[in-house]
């Protein structure tokens, strides 16, 4: 299929020159679209999917708890699934192109040359689940409430809209900042529009549990904090019949159990308990499916590709703590943690280590910079280690099979020497006021306990007294959002196409946003300016090579420890499912949306007594 290029294209004067304009059923932020304007259904879809039934799986992203249902602030645990269901969007992303969305609630978008502004025309017939019609002005409302009082990851997002306004009841339009960057008009176009009026008996800025209130194609039937969340088709959704639809929201009811402790989580999955699970330890996928129900063949064990940037999952350093502001500590934190030894002793190989923030990607920095990778970072040489220039990028210690590898805790006491951390008769690093190292790691996760309590092991034969602590999931999250914490572990993925939302990740103005994701307190302005060159890229090759130099500065400023990553998603099912043939590459978990349930498969386990 040849991509599609939008073809009404006008001329508009915009400012003190003419721009051309485009209107289009769709966006891409670079090159044309795959699906043209009359387009049926996504080719990952079966529009013919039989309808009815119910998914049950675990909690996503293995979050142990939630107390709100508000999924847009700081405050509380929210269940994240809440605006996967319950909340339309503008448009919808193509999940088999990397950067290209269609229209949901909004019929086309009209975009000009220089993206100085953007703007919607929204279907008239779009209503939330209370009958009101969408429109323009709850854009408005949703706009403004996640600037205002968003989650930071919104504010940051958001930084570059200077304005929204609603020209009429069905059309808005964003004005955006100079240099906004090709990847913006998708990231608002994907974001849920919010009911005003709903808001005025439910505070934004408040944790609630009252059902939410949206446009999309569920509502939520039953809420049990924190065990259960469970939502139901609204049997009136105004998109049921839209392209971006067809052969999607297949299941009548979709429920997600959670389990603060994994391993119990296992076992009621083993007793059929739910359908779907994502396996995040590599232990229980070795070891933990030896049950009744896979060795009769009625769970399937599958490994899915990922196409999408690897997670970037490490042991985040906290340089708002003074002792981690010298580079030389945090490099000797570095080399007590022994990856070769962690995954084949505890993740029996199945993991790769993780030493750049995009990972399995074409963004990732090789080598040493040359050519137009170098040029980008010439005018910062002043501001950089020579070795940015001179040598590849940083690359993490690997490790070996023995956990006490004495020539990496040499190399580290040597740091730890140098920075001033000197060991004293009692075998503990002290400073020259006396002062012992001492490092905090709170956990909530018993599975990461196995893979931390080594690593302070070595910490502590450096003479660290690193404190491995277990506290309970609402404890960890309130730590991490005051960012109370010297170390801690955490987990994020960028976008296929990524852009603003690096800022929240690490850029200065996140480095002090409370509950923002700036884990480390990387406030650099060679690494916001490098960011800044990803967001206004102009090319995919162009943002690739941006993304390379901010990679290569990244790495050396050493703010984490790099844990792993996989290439593949690990599901276990009840085969019971019917599956689309043509899997999409980007953001698998999502494509759950486009399974359905097989009778024929469900009623031949039934026959069996397996359920």
């Amino acid at each position: 299929m040849k991509p599609f290029v939008p073809v009404l294209i006008t001329c508009a004067l915009t400012g003190p020159a003419w721009a051309e304009v485009t209107v289009s059923h769709g966006y891409s932020a670079f090159g044309g679209l795959k699906y043209g304007p009359d387009f049926t259904h996504f080719d990952y879809a079966n529009p013919d999917a039989p309808q009815g039934g119910t998914m049950s799986q675990r909690q996503l992203y293995g979050t142990p708890t939630f107390n709100s249902l508000n999924a847009f602030i700081i405050k509380g645990d929210s269940a994240p699934e809440v605006t996967h269901h319950v909340y339309d969007t503008l448009m919808v992303r193509a999940n088999d192109e990397p950067d290209a969305v269609y229209g949901l609630i909004a019929e086309t978008i009209e975009y000009t040359d220089d993206l100085s502004y953007i703007a919607f025309e929204m279907r008239p017939e779009a209503r939330f689940h209370d009958g009101s019609p969408v429109e323009a002005s709850d854009v408005v409302f949703t706009i403004d409430a996640l600037k205002t009082d968003g989650h930071p990851y919104y504010r940051n997002l958001l930084g570059n809209v200077e304005a929204v306004v609603a020209e009429g009841p069905h059309r808005v339009r964003f004005d955006l900042a100079p240099g906004a960057g090709s990847a913006l008009p998708a990231d608002i176009a994907t974001l849920p529009v919010l009911p005003e009026h709903f808001y005025d008996e439910n505070p934004f800025t408040e944790t609630w549990l009252t059902a939410p209130l949206g446009s999309g194609p569920y509502v939520l039937d039953r809420v049990d904090a924190p065990r259960t969340v469970r939502f139901c088709k609204d049997p009136d959704y105004w998109a049921e019949d839209l392209p971006v639809n067809a052969g999607k929201n297949n299941f009548e009811c979709i429920a997600y159990e959670y389990f603060a402790d994994d391993l119990v989580g296992l076992e009621a999955f083993s007793a059929g308990e739910y359908m779907f699970r994502v396996e995040y330890r590599s232990a229980s996928w070795a070891e933990g499916y030896d049950f009744p129900a896979v060795r009769n063949g009625w769970v399937k064990k599958m490994e899915l590709p990922d196409g999408r940037p690897a997670n970037a999952q490490g042991i985040w350093m906290n340089m708002r703590r003074p002792v981690l502001q010298d580079i030389r500590v945090r490099q000797a934190l570095d080399y007590a943690f022994n990856f070769e030894w962690t995954n084949e002793t505890l993740f029996f190989g199945a993991y790769k280590r993780t030493d750049s923030f995009f990972e399995n990607t074409s963004m990732q920095a090789e080598g040493v910079p040359a050519g137009a990778e170098l040029a980008l970072l010439e005018p910062f040489r002043d501001q950089l280690p020579q070795e940015v220039f001179t040598e590849p990028p940083h690359i993490p210690y690997a490790g070996t099979a023995t956990l006490r590898d004495r020539a990496a805790l040499r190399r580290a006491g040597q740091l730890l020497d140098a920075a001033g951390w000197t060991v004293g008769k009692d075998g503990r690093r002290r400073n020259a006021a006396g002062e012992v190292l001492t490092l905090d790691l709170p956990e909530d996760s018993r599975s990461m306990q196995r893979v931390l309590v080594p690593f302070a092991e070595n910490a502590e034969a450096l003479g660290i007294d690193l404190r491995v602590n277990l506290i309970d999931p609402a404890t960890q999250a309130e730590r991490r959002r005051q960012f109370d914490f010297d170390l801690v572990v955490g987990a994020w993925s960028v976008k296929v196409t990524p852009g603003a939302e690096l800022r929240a990740f690490y850029g200065s103005a996140a480095a002090e946003a409370e509950g923002s994701n700036n884990l480390s307190g990387l406030a650099d302005p060679v690494v916001d300016a490098l960011i800044e060159a990803v967001v206004e890229a102009e090319s995919r090759d162009q943002l690739e090579l941006a993304a390379r130099a901010l990679d290569r500065v990244l790495r050396s400023k050493q703010i984490w420890v790099p844990n792993w990553h996989s290439a593949t998603h690990r599901i276990a099912v009840w085969d019971i499912f019917g599956i689309p043939e043509t899997p999409a590459p980007y953001d698998f978990l999502r494509n759950v949306e486009f399974w359905w349930l097989d009778q024929e498969k469900l009623d031949a386990l039934e026959a069996q007594g397996a359920l």
